[in-house]
């Protein structure tokens, strides 16, 4: 039996690349998104304050 040419034995390098890559883009990305959310704060919106007063949001507990 002879042996075979194996069609991705010069490739491994590329595997070792792009992995780590991928892993950094995807670190950013959550790491982006936590930085988003602790330092944005939204407007503050006018709602009801009472369960008996008008029509309009009801906030469970205001911050403004």
């Amino acid at each position: 039996m002879t042996a075979r040419a194996n069609p991705f034995r010069g490739k491994g390098w590329l595997a070792w690349l792009l992995v780590p890559a991928g892993l950094l883009l995807f670190a950013g990305a959550n790491a982006h998104l936590v930085y988003v959310a602790l330092e944005s704060q939204p407007e503050c919106v006018d709602h009801v304050k009472a369960a008996g007063e008008g029509t309009g949001y009801r906030a469970a507990k205001s911050a403004c």
